[in-house]
């Protein structure tokens, strides 16, 4: 018995880590351990990559970058990751993504880059401290989301597994997907966000969120002594020996649970109720991740004794990587008119009905977060503003609906649509019988 049952396409996940510090317990709880347990899954694609370019925004220290990236990919490796089932690569052997960088900047309104959390957080830091608003701020960090979006489109990724604080980029890459797609035919993927609630969020040594900026991580693959000795240091509050203890706030019992499995977390719980030391529970707290990270700490020690492997891994990985990037760019330079002039048609003689030179519908985001369009004329004028869509998927249905149903579909979207001043009904239903679809 045969079937025309076609097998659905793999989805594709991606994820970066920008190589600027050494991985932390925090790294590998947040990022690592379930991204790896993640690639073994059946029916998906998934990308990691090294995110140097982006470490050259944050930091001005080429041996920092070198060291960071070697600790990341062993730390990656050492934790499981099988750069056979996976495409793992370094982002800047990947040529093709700052090409695609250019190609999204030459579409992304600089008014979407001011939204920016990275860039607003620092032009709010210089009008607190009263200096210019761009003090201090390169041109890099103002165009860190559209090198984002390179890395999300250039692989036609479906989801990306980020932080709440992350989701902003994600929908900026949509922005930027969206509004390339509509000037040069549909070439992008637009991505979603992967928010995995689950995903715990480590505390630091001093309670607040384990961070490089807060000097309160533990290094994933620090030295066993230097773990017992850190864990040592984690703060606790004064109660003694005996003493009912606290799990809700306290960053030790955060840690371990974060490690234990159920029957060892309720264990502990029930420890803390019946007045357990400090000195015993942080003794508790070091046995535990020792137990996950020794086997792994074997390994990313002999990976980094041998950075030339490293290297070979990631090399493979960028090959792997660049038989997709390679052909889409070539795909997306042809899209966008980067064409050999030997292969260039001889003009032909265009009839009345030639799609050239029409109205066009142009799609954008405004500061609260709606999303609106307007209809253009040939020559830029506006002749028709709607209101605020929630989604910009609602924005679109609305300009497929005018396309399709020209002065109907006008008539039906009135309360969604601002009048122009001087622009008549008749001039916006001509325009609209020129973006009618053509029925062959």
């Amino acid at each position: 018995m045969t079937t025309n049952k076609q097998t659905p396409a793999p989805q594709r996940f991606l994820t970066g880590i920008t190589t600027t510090g050494t991985p932390h317990l925090g790294n590998y709880v947040g990022s690592i351990r379930p991204s790896v347990a993640a690639s073994t899954g059946v029916g998906a694609e998934s990308f990691y990559f090294l995110a140097d370019y982006h470490a050259l925004i944050k930091c001005d220290e080429p041996a920092r970058i070198q060291q960071s990236t070697l600790e990341i990919a062993a730390s990656w490796l050492a934790a499981g990751l099988d750069p056979e089932r996976v495409t793992f690569y370094r982002q800047s052997d990947i040529p093709e993504i700052p090409e695609l960088t250019w190609l999204l900047t030459c579409v992304t309104a600089k008014g979407v880059l001011n939204r920016a959390h990275a860039y607003k957080a620092s032009v709010d830091k210089n009008a607190a401290a009263g200096n210019d608003p761009d003090a201090d701020v390169s041109a890099g960090l103002f165009m860190y989301p559209v090198l984002m979006g390179a890395d999300i489109l250039m692989f036609k990724a479906h989801h990306v597994p980020v932080g709440r604080d992350q989701i902003q980029h994600i929908e900026m890459a949509r922005d930027m997907a969206q509004r390339f797609n509509h000037l040069y035919g549909e070439h992008l993927v637009l991505p979603q966000a992967l928010i995995e609630e689950s995903v715990a969020l480590l505390p630091g040594t001093d309670g607040r969120k384990m961070s490089k900026s807060y000097d309160n991580t533990i290094p994933l693959f620090t030295p066993r002594d230097q773990l017992k000795k850190l864990i040592a240091g984690i703060v606790t509050d004064s109660r003694a020996p005996g003493e009912p203890k606290a799990t809700e706030g306290s960053a030790l019992f955060q840690i371990y649970q974060a490690f234990a499995s159920g029957p060892e977390t309720a264990a502990l719980r029930q420890a803390f109720a019946d007045g357990i030391a400090w000195g015993d529970a942080k003794q508790t707290l070091f046995e535990r991740i020792d137990q996950e990270v020794a086997p792994m700490r074997a390994r990313y020690q002999e990976l980094m004794q041998d950075p030339a492997k490293i290297e070979a891994v990631l090399l493979a990985g960028a090959d792997k990587a660049r038989q997709l990037a390679t052909p889409f760019m070539r795909e997306l330079r042809q899209a966008v008119g980067l064409r050999r002039l030997a292969a260039a048609p001889a003009p032909a003689a265009k009839p009345k009905s030639a799609r050239a030179g029409l109205p066009v519908f142009k799609q954008y985001r405004e500061a609260d977060g709606k999303f609106h369009f307007k209809l253009l004329d040939a020559q830029g004028g506006l002749l028709l503003q709607s209101d605020g869509f929630d989604s910009p998927r609602d924005a679109g249905k609305a300009i497929g609906q005018l396309q399709i149903e020209g002065a109907s579909g006008l008539a039906s979207l009135r309360p969604k649509l601002q009048p122009v001043p001087g622009v008549t009904e008749d001039a916006i239903n001509a325009a609209l019988q020129l973006l009618a679809p053509e029925v062959p």
